[in-house]
């Protein structure tokens, strides 16, 4: 999995180590819209989160808050110090809502002043889990890859040009044309479907199997990752419970959850307990479709 499992690996904070994680990962959605922080990062960007790590009072408040339930919050949190902390660029507007007579419909997740390029951005992000069967699918079934390609980059990054948009803009004293741009960094768990041309060869994999194909001594070493842990990789000091993961396997079966697992081995030179592998293990009647 590249730099980001490997030297995360020395961050001891989970924000700054999943934060090191959306700075390095691959996306599964390559174009042109595609915004690729690696590219406009300063070289020293770890060296920042090795101090914050450090010295967690120099961190950015917002890496010391406890993590919100949904994971999409979460990420657009880490998003956030990403841009103004790391980058050191501005956010004109984030999460505004664009009305139209009295109903919402729609939302600029973040507005952004690039100012390595001198532009006003319009930034689109998600995180995404699929799981490869007849298609690529979401641990909630009605999620799929192809379905949220396409809102990405036919409705949610168009939408700052809409006249809506271009009004509440304006409003903010914003008239300049946006550049759309695009963030979507996830996991493709296999077997798989066809993996369509639009996601890079870099990107980041995990298993998938359903829940009565394992046996408990099959995850000995697993433990399972509960959310905002699934932004990886997971460490731990202590060794795996295998009664605990057997236990979760008969849950799984029990209220048809799916539920998501770090296969973890011991790592000698820091003593941890570190992921390099991650299964979605499935109840029975998923997808369901």
């Amino acid at each position: 999995m590249g730099m980001s499992t490997n030297t995360s690996f020395s961050l001891s904070n989970p924000a700054i180590r999943h934060l090191a994680w959306l700075c390095s990962s691959p996306q599964l959605l390559q174009c042109s819209l595609s915004f690729t922080p690696q590219y406009y990062l300063p070289n020293d960007y770890f060296a920042t989160l090795l101090s914050w790590d450090a010295h967690p009072q120099n961190a950015p408040p917002l890496l010391r808050e406890p993590p919100q339930k949904r994971l999409g919050h979460y990420v657009e949190r880490l998003y956030r110090v990403l841009l103004e902390s790391l980058l050191g660029w501005d956010i004109l507007l984030q999460n505004q809502q664009i009305h139209s007579n009295g109903r919402t419909i729609g939302e600029l997740d973040f507005v952004v002043y690039n100012r390595h390029e001198q532009r006003v951005e319009h930034h689109e992000i998600a995180i995404k889990f699929y799981l490869g069967h007849t298609q690529w699918f979401g641990p909630n079934a009605h999620d799929r890859l192809d379905l949220k390609t396409s809102s990405l980059l036919d409705q949610q990054s168009q939408r700052s040009q809409t006249p809506e948009a271009r009004e509440l803009l304006a409003g903010h004293g914003i008239s300049v044309p946006l550049i759309a741009r695009i963030f979507m960094p996830g996991y493709l768990f296999y077997p798989p479907a066809k993996v369509p041309a639009y996601v890079p060869a870099d990107h980041l994999r995990g298993n998938w199997v359903y829940a009565h194909q394992l046996h408990p001594e099959d995850c000995a070493t697993w433990v399972v990752l509960r959310k905002p842990h699934w932004i990886g990789p997971w460490q731990q000091s202590h060794p795996p419970c295998p009664q605990q993961a057997a236990q979760i396997l008969e849950q799984i079966q029990q209220d048809q959850s799916p539920r998501l697992f770090a296969q973890l081995k011991h790592h000698a030179a820091s003593g941890q307990w570190c992921e390099v592998q991650r299964w979605f293990v499935m109840p029975q009647n998923w997808p369901g479709t």
